[in-house]
């Protein structure tokens, strides 16, 4: 356990970290890639021109630091950054050389001010949760190598099949090149997926979701074409680039974000290409002929953006999702389609609306799990709140470096 000094020394620094936010970050990782440059082959580069990684870091530290008296309150942010780091192989090497760059760019920026009682408490502090970090991922790295068909690490994969579901939104079906089975995940998790696209300096690692049910021979994942002006290095790579019988190394499937069963019904909302984890649960509670409540709720721009339509219509006129009463509504903020007339999913214009919808929404006793972009996630969430929704009941999965939704 920590030392109640180095507990007292960390949080009377907050006020130092919350005032050179840009300046720590910034000057951390032009340190770390100075030093280390092997690192970019680890970290995602995209996200570090974006900036979303530095302010992830910022946002890490600060509340570190804030709550290192009450780690509870952080047990589900730890619990979601050690299985990204899981998806991208870190290991606790990695650590060594993180925590030596932090601590000397809080030497280089407060100079004077960073006496030995700060810098021990800070070392302190960080090999600390470092090694929480650790052994949390051990566990992880573990487990999936324990179970039927796991590994640890990188694994060569084979691309089978290349699918094109919508306008933007394409499913590549990856099978191990040792022929050998895949270990089973749950419906929502996500791979690492580790590739050299053409036009990138660096080795690139990316998460996507799984968008179809664990079948313990193959994994899919469903990838949207990102940006045009300034066009995703992974995604364009996989759409324009990667054909069948190319390889990529793919990490096990992670994530903390996944259905539970808990004999509760069950409403599933998406927006855009986060339907796919969507489809993941779908899918899964398709084939096991789950008998609990189901709704399902997407929105996307237009019917030519909305990926696995056909699929949809097909489970929800199935005997089975007539029987359990499953329901079935789309959104589109533009157009209309004549393929939805007379289906058994419901077709609804502009953006997605719950409160004409709360009679099936099972407010008092459903699980709400969801997945798209944070501005959608975050009014979506807001509208359950105001529909009486506990916050222990809305489950969310976010791209990219972990961000709040902003609403309590």
């Amino acid at each position: 356990m920590l030392s109640e000094q180095t507990i007292q020394v960390v949080k009377a620094t907050v006020p130092v970290i919350e005032g050179a936010s840009e300046v720590l970050t910034d000057h951390f990782y032009k340190r770390l890639f100075l030093h280390n440059p092997e690192l970019q082959d680890v970290f995602n580069m995209s996200h570090q021109r974006s900036g979303k990684q530095r302010a992830a870091l910022y946002d890490a530290i600060a509340a570190y630091a804030k709550n290192i008296d009450n780690l509870a309150v952080l047990s589900t942010a730890i619990e979601r950054i050690a299985h990204k780091h899981s998806s991208f192989s870190i290991q606790p090497e990695h650590y060594d050389i993180v925590g030596l760059h932090l601590i000397e760019t809080l030497r280089e920026l407060l100079g004077d001010d960073f006496t030995p009682e700060i810098e021990n408490a800070w070392v302190e502090a960080y090999g600390f949760l470092a090694d929480i970090f650790i052994g949390r991922e051990e566990e992880i790295y573990s487990g999936a190598q324990l179970q039927f068909g796991g590994w640890r690490g990188e694994r060569r994969f084979v691309l089978s099949e290349k699918r094109i579901e919508s306008s933007l939104v394409t499913s590549f079906v990856f099978r191990p090149e040792d022929g050998q089975p895949v270990v089973a995940y749950q419906p929502g998790q996500y791979l690492g997926i580790k590739v050299k696209p053409s036009t990138a300096e660096n080795i690139e690692i990316r998460q996507y979701s799984l968008s179809a049910c664990s079948n313990g021979q193959s994994y899919q994942i469903s990838v949207k074409r990102e940006g045009t002006e300034h066009p995703g290095v992974v995604s364009h790579y996989l759409h324009n680039e990667l054909q069948p019988g190319d390889t990529v190394e793919i990490m096990p499937p992670c994530g903390d974000f996944y259905y539970q069963e808990r004999q509760a019904p069950t409403v599933l909302l998406s927006a855009g290409v986060g339907l796919t984890p969507m489809q993941a649960m779908l899918e899964s509670l398709y084939q096991q002929r789950s008998k609990q409540p189901l709704l399902y709720l997407h929105a996307c721009n237009h019917p030519e953006e909305h990926s696995f339509a056909e699929t949809l219509k097909e489970i929800m006129a199935s005997d089975h999702a007539l029987a359990s009463a499953w329901q079935s509504h789309v959104w589109y903020a533009e157009g209309s389609s004549k393929s939805y007339e007379n289906n058994p999913v419901g077709q609804r214009s502009g953006f997605m609306q719950l409160a004409p919808l709360q009679d099936s929404l099972h407010l008092k006793l459903a699980h709400f799990y969801m997945c798209g972009p944070v501005a959608f996630m975050t009014a979506i969430k807001q509208q359950l709140l105001e529909l009486g929704v506990d916050s222990d009941r809305i489950h969310y999965e976010v791209f990219g470096p972990h961000e709040s939704l902003g609403v309590v």
